[in-house]
């Protein structure tokens, strides 16, 4: 990702906005064993205490790195309790990157912080339902399956 992705102008902006980023190659010890860092590229999410909440592993090419760092915010602030900051992070996923292979998990999450932050299953319903709509060939299409049942 050093060649292609990192270096790319937004890619940088929204990084340096919104992480604190941290190169560790995969036989810096003792950080690589801590993290269970096993190849190359790793994007891990970490809360403020070091806990980590996303990790994808591969290449990201510029489009899918942001959306995809973008969906490991929302889950770090879903597990954090601060859900109004996950649910604006999956609604500027599915605003400006609908395409993105994120997009799918960001509707399942969006459906779930729904339901959390104002006690109503027809959240997680709305979320099978645009899941089997626009993406009806994920994962998260399948895993919102029982939701299309609730009312």
């Amino acid at each position: 990702m050093d060649a292609v992705t990192y270096p790319t102008a937004s890619v940088t902006e929204f990084i340096n906005k919104n992480l604190i980023p941290l190169r560790i190659p995969s036989d810096s010890e003792p950080l690589a064993t801590n993290f269970m860092i096993k190849w190359t590229p790793a994007v891990i999410i970490l809360d403020e205490r070091g806990k980590e909440h996303s990790r994808t592993v591969g290449f990201l090419t510029p489009e899918e790195v942001i959306p995809t760092i973008m969906l490991g915010i929302a889950k770090c602030h879903y597990e954090l309790d601060l859900f109004q900051s996950a649910i604006h992070c999956a609604d500027e996923i599915l605003n400006d990157y609908p395409k993105s292979d994120a997009a799918p998990e960001a509707v399942f999450l969006r459906g779930i912080l729904g339901y959390k932050s104002a006690h109503d299953p027809t959240n997680l319903r709305k979320a099978y339902e645009r899941l089997a709509e626009e993406y009806p060939k994920s994962e998260w299409a399948k895993r919102a399956l029982p939701y299309r049942l609730l009312h």
